[in-house]
């Protein structure tokens, strides 16, 4: 007989999973849905409380590793650092791809338990509250690349990269889960002075979703230069930044340099540039966070903020791997600024 699932009872109340999950977990939920997602669970005869005791007497063993696209080539060479340091420890992996979606995230956590993995890396896309039943159930589990918003009133995760420089330790409060983390701050604060020094004063950003760090850095490093009409956010997929991109050199014609947020969204840049006949540098200097593949083989190469991808992989596995151990509370990993050729003396 099929075991009831999560997804099922979701399914059955008319909710989503991560719903369910802060249900049975305690967590926060109208009294209307809580009778609901309640009843259905019992009807459906689902057992939350089985699959913690699975895993904390059944260890399978192996790690579970969570991005949000599996396309994308720096969460390629995350898992990629991922998979050398599991390997060196004899631990299987299973990969999953939850779309930077809160709900799949919550469903393939879900999935993950049932299976008694018992170990999770993940690159976060929802809240803080959608792991509470992971870890209640005895999971170790790191994030890698991203912070979850967390509750009102916890720290800002900024607050603690500003005291930060190189490869640190940031402080996190008692029981906060584990984050590998790019210096996003320093990476963004060089480009931007870099950009500065070209003699750039009308300076945007494109962003996306997340990230908050890359653009709290971009407006600190620009200071009463930040114009907020030049910081704008594009959805997650490829025609949303390339439609972000277009409407922000088509509005601000006075714009001189762009730092896009991610490969995608400077992917988007560099179409939207060559759509309105704009010359990358002669017209338009473009800096990108993340150094890929296709980067150098532009034309011209683009001046890109590189992160260690495989390096932020290895060193989760490396945390999540000394369960029962003393592990730091974060990982801060530098960036670096690799100048080529997108960008110029302001025109």
């Amino acid at each position: 007989m099929k075991r009831t699932t999560i997804k099922d009872v979701a399914e059955a109340a008319g909710v989503g999973v991560a719903t369910v999950s802060r249900v049975l977990s305690g967590g926060s939920a109208s009294a209307e849905t809580r009778e609901r997602v309640l009843a259905v669970a019992a009807h459906l005869d689902y057992r939350p409380s089985a699959l913690g005791r699975n895993l904390r007497q059944q260890r399978t063993g192996g790690i579970g590793l969570l991005v949000p696209d599996l396309t994308d080539t720096l969460y390629g060479r995350l898992a990629e650092g991922v998979l050398a340091c599991a390997r060196s420890a004899g631990e299987p992996v299973v990969v999953g791809s939850t779309g930077d979606d809160p709900e799949q995230e919550a469903e393939l956590i879900g999935m993950l338990l049932e299976q008694s993995v018992d170990r999770v890396i993940a690159v976060p896309s929802g809240d803080a509250e959608a792991w509470g039943p992971a870890i209640r159930a005895g999971m170790t589990v790191v994030f890698v690349g991203e912070q979850p918003e967390e509750e009102p009133g916890d720290d800002d995760p900024l607050d603690e990269l500003l005291l930060l420089d190189g490869v640190r330790t940031p402080p996190k409060p008692d029981g906060a889960i584990p984050t590998v983390l790019a210096d996003d701050r320093s990476g963004v604060r060089t480009a931007v002075q870099y950009l500065k020094g070209l003699g750039h004063r009308r300076i945007a950003y494109l962003g996306g979703p997340g990230h908050p760090r890359r653009v709290a850095a971009f407006r600190e490093a620009l200071g009463e230069l930040a114009d907020e009409e030049l910081i704008v956010f594009a959805g997650g997929g490829r025609d949303s930044a390339y439609a972000a991109a277009s409407g922000l050199l088509q509005r601000h014609r006075d714009v001189t340099a762009l730092l896009a947020g991610g490969n995608r969204l400077g992917e988007a840049a560099v179409l939207a540039s060559r759509e309105l006949g704009l010359r990358i540098p002669g017209d338009l200097s473009l800096v990108m966070y993340d150094d890929v593949p296709w980067a150098e083989l532009c034309s011209p190469p683009l001046t890109v903020i590189a992160q260690p991808g495989q390096d932020l992989g290895y060193r989760a596995a490396e945390l999540v791997l000394r369960a029962g151990a003393r592990r730091p509370r974060g990982v801060l990993l530098p960036t670096e600024l690799i100048v080529r050729g997108s960008c110029g003396p302001r025109p």
